[in-house]
């Protein structure tokens, strides 16, 4: 009897154990589905509150990244200054640094920087072994240069230039910390033919061309000294006249011609332009083309004439785009082709000496500014001239129109076989 209850017993327990786990498994089941969409709401309200990528925390931070590449122009503060380099804050705790070759090459520039100054550098590398970005300023020091002579220039400012070389065109210079040039005909009376005396010297210029695109710095050392008169320019170009002539002095000498600095009289009570001083006098450049030096053929103006020679001039023309006149010496003689036929007619027979020769012929110099010609089939072919010998010969035809003139050659030996 016993063993039949505690066998119900068991039997009893067992089935309500069996009873009691359903719902147990079932809630534990049901456990981890309300657990997920809990985390699922919990994770969606991190992400919501909390950065979960470097840019997102970045972002939220506010904060610049910066990363230089070569190449860039990059913005920053100057930290520090010393006498070789120049560290700069470019954000990020990222530091650059200016040094060596680049710090040399802003120097000018940098000396007038200080630490606080914001400043516009290009990168050149975007590390160095010190682990800086390496910064060139050269862009905004040539920059800074540009913009000081422009102002100079705007303003008429004199700057001090100092005398590096003289080269066949003026003096090379160096203004601020940059290389200038003076044409020769940018320099006073005083300096005419001695501007080598300027060389190690400083002395005052004014800035007259400044094009950064061509790369042109122009000086004159003549708008110092010789400001007054230069001032009356204006006023001497009113009066200058095409046709008159005046007095000026050689102030250049190139392949293509003479530059000379015109003396003309611009008072009005002036009646004699003879007699002239500073007081009445305006400077006015211009030029004497190589064609309008001599009536004869010129191979080089120095042949005739260097800077610092005074001599008289004739004005042609004045170059409106540029205010400058247009010269010439062989205008104050008449061209001797005029009057050549009626000296030297037909049949003339006269020695001159060979000036040139060609493949068509040899060419004889008959006065300055006339050569005949001797042409080719008209030579003896067994005897060679060169310019310079001597030979007599006689006028064929002269047309002075075309300024030409043919000549043969006079015999002066009697011919191999006569008798």
């Amino acid at each position: 009897m016993a063993k039949t209850v505690k066998s119900s017993a068991k039997k009893s327990s067992k089935k309500t154990t069996k009873k009691s786990a359903a719902p147990e498994e079932k809630a534990a089941k049901e456990t981890p589905k309300k657990t997920s969409q809990t985390e699922k709401k919990t994770s969606k309200k991190t992400a919501a509150g909390k950065p979960q990528t470097m840019e997102e925390l970045l972002a939220q931070a506010d904060y610049d990244l910066v990363v230089p590449q070569k190449g860039d122009e990059i913005k920053g503060k100057i930290t520090a200054k010393n006498k070789k380099s120049l560290t700069v804050d470019l954000g990020a705790k990222t530091e650059g640094v200016v040094a060596d070759k680049e710090f040399d090459f802003a120097l000018e520039f940098i000396k007038d920087l200080k630490v606080g100054d914001e400043i516009t550098a290009l990168v050149v590398s975007s590390e160095n072994d010190r682990g800086q970005v390496a910064l060139s300023l050269r862009s905004a020091a040539s920059d800074a240069k540009w913009e000081y002579f422009e102002e100079a220039q705007e303003k008429d400012e004199e700057l001090d230039a100092k005398g590096l070389e003289v080269n066949r065109g003026g003096l090379i210079v160096e203004v601020n910390g940059v290389r200038g040039f003076v044409p020769s005909s940018q320099f006073g009376r005083e300096f005419v033919g001695k501007i080598n005396q300027l060389v190690g010297e400083t002395f005052s210029v004014k800035a007259i061309e400044v094009d950064r695109e061509k790369n042109r710095l122009i000086f004159s050392e003549r708008h110092v000294s010789e400001a007054k008169e230069l001032a009356q320019k204006d006023e001497a170009l009113k009066q200058v006249e095409a046709g008159e002539i005046y007095e000026g002095v050689v102030s250049g000498v190139m392949h293509f011609g003479l530059f000379v600095t015109v003396e003309v009289p611009v008072a009005e009570a002036e009646k004699d332009k003879k007699a002239k001083d500073d007081e009445n006098v305006g400077y006015v450049e211009g030029l004497i083309h190589i064609s309008e030096i001599s009536w004869e053929k010129v191979n080089h103006p120095k042949d005739y004439h260097g800077v610092g020679d005074r001599l008289k001039v004739k004005v042609l023309g004045i170059d409106e785009r540029t205010n400058k006149l247009n010269l010439s010496i062989k205008q104050l003689i008449d061209d001797p082709w005029i009057t050549i036929g009626e000296k030297y007619p037909s049949g003339t027979t006269f020695t001159g000496k060979v000036t040139r020769i060609e493949s068509f012929g040899a060419f004889v110099n008959v006065e300055p500014g006339v050569d005949g010609l001797i042409h080719s089939s008209k030579l003896d072919p067994t005897k060679e001239l060169k310019p310079g010998d001597e030979v007599t010969v006689n006028v064929e035809n002269v047309v002075p129109d075309q300024r030409r003139m043919s000549l043969s050659v006079v015999l002066t030996e009697a011919p191999m076989g006569y008798k």
